[in-house]
Order: structure tokens, then C-alpha cells, then sequence
């Protein structure tokens, strides 16, 4: 099986690169494209204050945080690299991501995630849609996922909503052929089509003179008493 695993973040702003950190991470678990319901999932503390824009998107404030681990601790760095292995990760605007998540890895200590890992699920709405909108909202709209349970963006409900996108964006699960629906007056057109009247006349014999007598010799010597061929000959 194809181990992926989806990922989110929410953040204190828009930039590492200026002090900006993490306040929420979740992943997902997909094996061969579809949900486990293995996920991983926490908030964290970011010693910081966070952008009235940024908590407006996500709903987070600091004081909300203040009691949450911070992402040094083992029950976010190592729980989240355990989780995560070596498989694949992907996110929408991976870059935006990935950029908060190898500075919050360089500052517990641990190696970054290279590059070549990440799938941007952005790229690729943008090459199969290149002249429309592909936000991750737009892109449930139009693969008619619902956003019933979406308020406000949450690390984990966005994985996995992207985890059902990024699923559509390989074209999606088959639907399954439900023939237990069906009634007798649903199959009788149906069935009507395929009964077919006598046949005039006869089709020809293909067998020679020669192959009709060796199976009627085979049959009459070789085959089991109860045999079909038997049955018929009588």
C-alpha cells in the first residue's frame, strides 16, 4: 500500500522568517488515497502574540494557548515525526506550510523535511484548472464536498477535507454498482430486451459427417451414464 499523509497548519501569521510560529498542526493518514482514521493531531503554544488577522481565520487567541505544549516538546515534535515517518506529505500551498514546519523543526533541534516530499495540492488543481479558483473552499464546492462543519479553518478539519480533494484530484472513488435496489418492475424492460422469439430457421451444422460420427461414438462408449450429452441424444 502508498502510505501519504495530509497535512494542516494554522499559524501566528503569514511569515517564519519573521518570527511567525505555529499554533495548530494535524495529519492525516492515507493509505492508496483513502482515509485510515489514523490522524495526528494537537494545538501548541507559540510564545507569542498572534495576528488579529490570523486569529480571525483560525479562531485562536494566545490566551486560548497559553496552557498548550509548545512544539519542542516531545508530545509534538517526536509524536509528530513518528507520525509522519518517511511518507509523502501534502498540502495545499505546500510551500506555506512546509516553510512553517522546518522552522518550527530547526528550532526543537531536528532536521528539516526536504523539499522533494511534498505534494502541492495547489499545483495540481491549478493544472487540471488552470482558469478557475482553487482554494481549497472553491475545490469542495466543485467536487461537492461539504463544508457543513467548517466555521472556521481548524488544522484538522482542513486535512481532511483535503484528504477527500486530493482523492477527486485522482479521480476520485468508483462508485459502487448497488444492484439490491432494483424491483421486479425495474428489471422487466430489462429483461423484456433480451428474450428472444423461435428462430426461423435453424443454423446450419458446422460438424462434417465424419466428426458427428466420432462423437456420437464417444458419447455412446466413453461418457458417464448420467451424463448431459446423453440426455439430450435421447
Amino acid at each position: 500500500m502508498s502510505r501519504e499523509i495530509v497535512l494542516d497548519t494554522e499559524t501566528t501569521g503569514l511569515d517564519p522568517k519573521h518570527g511567525h510560529r505555529l499554533v495548530e498542526i494535524a495529519c492525516v493518514e492515507l493509505h492508496d488515497l483513502l482515509p485510515t482514521g489514523r490522524h495526528f493531531h494537537c494545538y501548541i503554544n507559540p510564545m507569542r502574540d498572534i495576528d488579529p488577522e490570523a486569529e480571525k481565520v483560525h479562531g485562536l487567541s494566545r490566551d486560548q494557548l497559553r496552557d498548550k505544549p509548545t512544539f519542542d516538546h516531545p508530545s509534538v515534535a517526536e509524536a509528530f515525526l513518528g507520525f509522519i515517518a518517511d511518507s509523502p506529505l501534502v498540502a495545499h500551498n505546500a510551500s506555506f506550510d512546509r516553510a512553517f514546519v522546518n522552522a518550527e523543526l530547526t528550532l526543537a533541534g531536528h532536521p528539516q523535511t526536504h523539499e522533494t516530499r511534498w505534494i502541492d495540492t495547489l499545483a495540481l488543481a491549478k493544472k487540471r484548472y488552470p482558469d478557475k479558483r482553487n482554494s481549497l473552499d472553491a475545490l469542495c464546492k466543485r467536487f461537492n464536498i461539504s463544508l457543513a462543519e467548517r466555521e472556521l479553518h481548524g488544522a484538522l478539519i482542513d486535512a481532511r477535507l483535503l484528504a477527500s480533494v486530493y482523492l477527486e484530484l485522482h479521480g476520485g472513488r468508483e462508485r459502487p454498482l448497488d444492484l439490491g435496489v432494483l424491483t421486479t418492475a425495474d428489471t422487466a424492460p430489462i429483461l423484456a430486451r433480451v428474450i428472444y422469439g423461435p428462430r426461423p430457421r435453424s443454423l446450419p451444422a458446422l460438424m462434417t459427417d465424419a466428426e458427428a460420427a466420432a462423437h456420437a461414438a464417444f458419447v455412446s462408449t466413453d461418457m458417464n451414464p448420467d451424463a448431459i450429452w446423453l440426455r439430450l441424444q435421447a
